[in-house]
């Protein structure tokens, strides 16, 4: 039997684990360990790669997109508009702030926010548009933009699982007042623990981000605001530092690993394969299928007895979850609920091999034959 994971860091901890070991024996040498140089460098790398003046490192993706959220403004009574097909923590950031998150429905083509819709929710109180840059494929920033600057809002993008994707030439995340990502071990680009990034154009936004992450103060003993402590820890700096330098490599194996899917798997009717919109740059941190027939929980256990893992992302959309049986239990969002009921990530990472994309091909194959 096969034992093929959703996800396996070991091919690119065996490529870099001594550049990994000598970076982190300099940091200790160094005796720096909170915002020293690797988190200052790091800083700088990314926000050249993405193409932005500032980058501010935090503690995880989730604390991105709360001190994002209170740097461009948001307030306790506010609306943010934002997706209920989406990790939690997408949503858990508006609610700790005090605003609160206005769902709407999404495009089932790639599951990302149905600009259509977003344009119905707006009231008095919206003050911002949070899109989600599901599974890798960039949401429709053009479209955002216009309803933003007709309604005078302002855009947080969650890039979680979208570093280095782009649109024609310009990657997410740069699009909006704010981009957050995630480092979390199985992005795109992942530490090996927790950490994430605010990235803007706005001075202001960046200083008081800067603030935010260290209890809301420029120093130790000048607080001008209540805030976190939310710092990128300096070794996930380092790891960082050098996976960078990969991250266009292995995005683009990524892209070949899902053409190879899709090869695969097009003539399977029962299957609907995952589209890269035109003009945009799918990065594939997630390769998900629609079973368009009532068996999708048959073909993950299906998988799984022959060793396969899959996933299901998300069994339950924003608005079905325990948290808000009593907030949304009257709301319904179609889209969302029937992706939720047809969605499969299959097997994917840079090095996963032909051969073990075979496996699991061949056994989506068989399992519909």
């Amino acid at each position: 039997m096969s034992n093929i994971p959703i996800f396996d860091l070991k091919g690119e901890i065996e490529l870099l684990k001594s550049d990994f070991l000598t970076s982190i024996s300099n940091v200790l040498d160094s005796g720096k360990f909170i915002l020293g140089d690797e988190v200052q460098r790091f800083e700088q790398q990314v926000a050249e790669y993405l193409g932005v003046k500032y980058a501010v490192g935090v503690n995880s993706g989730t604390d991105a997109l709360i001190i994002a959220l209170r740097a461009i403004g948001v307030k306790k009574g506010d609306e943010v508009i934002t997706t209920p097909f989406t990790f939690f923590a997408t949503v858990e950031a508006i609610e700790l702030i005090g605003a609160t998150p206005i769902l709407v429905d999404i495009d089932i083509n790639d599951f990302n926010i149905d600009v259509v819709e977003i344009e119905k929710s707006i009231t008095a109180k919206t003050t911002a548009i949070l899109p989600v840059h599901i599974f890798g494929h960039p949401a429709n920033m053009d479209e955002i933009i216009a309803i933003a600057n007709k309604y005078n809002l302002k855009i947080v993008e969650d890039v979680a699982q979208a570093f280095g994707a782009k649109i024609a030439e310009r990657k997410v995340g740069t699009f909006g007042n704010v981009g957050c990502f995630s480092f979390f071990p199985t992005k795109n680009l992942g530490a090996y623990g927790d950490g994430g990034l605010i990235v803007t154009n706005e001075f202001e936004v960046a200083e008081v981000a800067k603030k935010l992450r260290v209890h809301g103060g420029k120093d130790k003993y000048s607080n001008e605001l209540f805030g976190y402590n939310s710092r990128l820890d300096e070794i996930q700096a380092a790891i960082l530092n050098i996976k960078l330098k990969y991250l266009d490599e292995w995005n683009s194996k990524r892209k070949n690993v899902a053409d190879l899917y899709c090869k695969k798997l097009k003539d399977i009717s029962s299957i609907k394969l995952p589209i890269e919109k035109a003009n945009c740059n799918h990065v594939y941190h997630q390769f998900t299928i629609r079973v368009l027939e009532e068996n999708r929980d048959d073909l993950y256990q299906y998988l799984l007895d022959n060793g396969v893992q899959s996933m299901i992302y998300y069994s339950k959309p924003i608005h079905k979850l325990p948290v808000y049986n009593e907030l949304y239990s009257n709301l319904s969002f179609p889209v969302s609920e029937l992706a939720s009921k047809q969605v499969l990530s299959l097997p994917i990472w840079p090095h996963i091999t032909e051969s073990q994309i075979e496996i699991v091909c061949g056994l989506i194959k068989k399992y519909f034959s």
